[in-house]
């Protein structure tokens, strides 16, 4: 008996969030796992002409049994399923891409291990939210699921990931540097003492699980900050590196072991970068414009694919495109030369390039010199975990009506508004200098707040007491 995909898909309460679709592990049954995959297969058949499709996954527990659904699935559709195992999803996209095939990364990313989801890339990069709605409205038609193959890893993907960066320099780049690696339960550990090594540094591994670490770089935990600075001290690191769940959000700290925000990594690797032009979303810390290192930057919703649709209207008019997230992962739009090579285009999220650039770049230095340099805006952000999404909406609605009353309600007596803007959530500029910016999570049941201003304890002060207000509130 055939069932068709979009029955199955609005039956199983998964849904598209910033990144990719996203749902509790009950919900990614066999079935629809494979409904998203021939509804994938479907859209994109539209656009390339294709006979494989690559999958990976990352250290959830959850995650292979979601890969071999959809290997199944691509079976049924006559599409051969290459399966690369646990691999960071830049890794898997690049290959991929460099194939000329579309992929399948089986991943939460920094989610907790009771939920997963699907990330999919078309044989150009990831997919856009037309792509997004398509696949939803899509009515492939397949059988149920009776038996899943076992999978049977290939290597290419990651070889060809390491080879990306080491062949683009020498290999005393990081020559008396010693770095950590944080390697948790991340998609690329197994993977990153082999690269920095290549490039001439000293490398620790540091903390391995067996279990699944769902680590955020936007909203780093204070046992991971205090974790960080310990190290630092022992062991004399000149950087420490880590990333999210699947590898594509970068968390790097400092000599000293403290943390750099996502946005800070980013503007500092585009400059290493030379690049031009920057699409970030908006809630990135404004030093990226203050300091004069870009000759435009765009804002944008939050979001991957709304940094990617950004690269189009910006390779018009330059060469050199990039751009970057608050939470660190860095998309490169355009070819760029680096020692003479040509560094493709990579217009997914990726946990190392900035890295390796910001390394490049302290070779003589250090990073908190470098931070140092930048204009002095500091930015904080965490969030509310188990807060109802239509709570969320609620909120933000009534706030964007009265924002000055709900900047009351938050705790800031007496704050006068400068600007506010809705390009995504609320995010409220007073005239002292200060941003408030709420938003719902697009993966999950959560309110996310950020803040600005002009040194670390007001930001982090500014966050935590509009959070705790919205508990309050909520309660309410």
């Amino acid at each position: 008996m055939y069932i068709k995909s979009d029955a199955v898909i609005s039956n199983s309460s998964v849904a598209f969030g910033t990144s990719g679709a996203r749902g509790l592990v009950t919900q990614f049954t066999p079935d629809v796992c494979a409904a998203f995959t021939h509804a994938f297969i479907d859209v994109t058949k539209n656009l390339f002409d294709f006979e494989a499709l690559a999958l990976a996954i990352d250290n959830r527990p959850s995650s292979y049994a979601m890969a071999m659904a959809c290997a199944a699935a691509c079976e049924q559709a006559g599409v051969k399923p290459i399966y690369y195992g646990v691999i960071p999803t830049p890794a898997l996209a690049y290959s991929a891409m460099q194939d000329n095939i579309p992929c399948i990364m089986i991943t939460g990313s920094h989610i907790p291990f009771d939920r997963n989801g699907l990330k999919f890339y078309r044989p150009d990069g990831e997919i856009t939210k037309a792509d997004e709605r398509e696949i939803i409205a899509a009515q492939a038609e397949f059988t149920e699921l009776n038996e899943l193959p076992e999978l049977s890893a290939e290597s290419r993907a990651c070889d060809q990931y390491v080879a990306r960066y080491t062949s683009l320099f020498e290999s005393t780049l990081l020559a008396g540097k010693r770095i950590g690696i944080y390697e948790h339960s991340s998609a690329g550990r197994d993977l990153y003492t082999q690269l920095f090594e290549s490039l001439g540094a000293e490398v620790l591994s540091l903390e391995r699980s067996d279990k699944f670490v769902p680590i955020d770089t936007e909203a780093v935990s204070d046992e991971d900050k205090t974790k960080a600075r310990v190290w630092s001290a022992e062991h004399k690191f000149d950087a420490i590196f880590s990333t999210d769940g699947d590898g594509d959000r970068p968390l790097v700290a400092d000599e000293q072991g403290d943390w750099l925000r996502g946005d800070i990594l980013g503007l500092l690797a585009a400059e290493a970068l030379e690049i031009e032009a920057l699409a970030i979303p908006v809630s990135c810390n404004t030093a990226v414009e203050q300091s004069n290192k870009f000759k435009h930057v765009s804002r944008t919703r939050i979001g991957s694919p709304y940094v990617i649709a950004e690269f189009e209207a910006l390779a018009t008019d330059f060469s050199a495109i990039a751009g970057f997230e608050a939470n660190g992962g860095f998309l490169l739009g355009s070819d760029v030369v680096i020692n003479g090579q040509v560094l493709k285009a990579l217009p997914t999220r990726d946990a190392v390039l900035p890295a390796i650039m910001l390394m490049a770049l302290a070779k003589n230095s250090s990073i908190s010199y470098l931070v140092t340099e930048l204009p002095k805006r500091f930015t904080a952000s965490d969030r509310i975990k188990n807060f109802s999404t239509e709570r969320s909406h609620a909120i933000l609605s009534q706030g964007k009506q009265t924002p000055g009353a709900l900047l009351t309600d938050l705790g800031f007596v007496n704050a006068e508004l400068n600007n506010v803007d809705t390009t995504d959530g609320l995010r409220m500029s007073l005239n002292d200098g200060r941003i408030v910016h709420l938003r719902p999570s697009g993966n999950a049941p959560e309110l996310r707040c950020y803040a600005e201003a002009d040194n670390v304890a007001d930001a982090q002060y500014c966050v935590d007491l509009a959070l705790h207000k919205l508990q309050t509130l909520s309660q309410s």
